[in-house]
């Protein structure tokens, strides 16, 4: 699951470039994506006309079924691997999970960027800031290709790590028996 505040614009983009990137690499039929939002105060809402633009304009499907929700307890129960797009975002899910009764088998959070083999290295207790995804929400258009850039950089280290998860090998590709 891709996290961001209002679930419009940062984690539905993640949660459309991540699912493309799982069928091409043949574990679409083994692995779920979807997207929240740390606040309420998008609930209902599609996903932002300039960030469905964005990823028609790269041949990504528009999203247009998308509706915005907000991030549960439940979610971090339901879920093995969850993406914030900001520090902060990481920040509210870790608090969240703290305060879910039986945090044992609550799911893996970790900011999305950190698979973006280019991002600044943040060691253990520095600034994670550094691998905050743009929020493009006060923006033109132009902050929507550069947070698409940035979903896209980190998408094949994401890919990996959920092959990895899943334990199959790197070079495993997609075949038609596998559909």
């Amino acid at each position: 699951m891709t996290v961001c505040t209002g679930n419009i614009c940062r984690s539905p983009m993640a949660e459309i470039v991540l699912r493309d990137r799982l069928e091409a690499a043949g574990l679409g039929d083994r692995v779920v994506v979807d997207s929240s939002g740390v606040s309420d105060e998008e609930h209902g809402n599609p996903v932002d006309g300039r960030a469905r633009r964005t990823l028609a304009a790269h041949g990504y499907p528009t999203g247009d079924g998308h509706r915005a929700r907000q991030v549960t307890s439940r979610d971090l129960a339901d879920h093995d691997l969850v993406l914030p797009m900001t520090a902060q975002h990481a920040r509210r899910l870790r608090r969240l999970a703290d305060g879910a009764a039986g945090s044992a088998g609550l799911a893996e959070i970790r900011l999305y960027r950190s698979f973006d083999p280019d991002a600044p290295v943040v060691e253990p207790g520095g600034d994670e800031h550094l691998l905050d995804v743009d929020d493009p929400w006060y923006g033109d258009e132009s902050g929507f290709e550069t947070t698409l850039a940035e979903v896209e950089a980190a998408a094949d280290g994401v890919v990996a790590h959920v092959r990895a998860r899943l334990g199959e090998s790197p070079s495993r590709r997609a075949s038609s028996a596998d559909r």
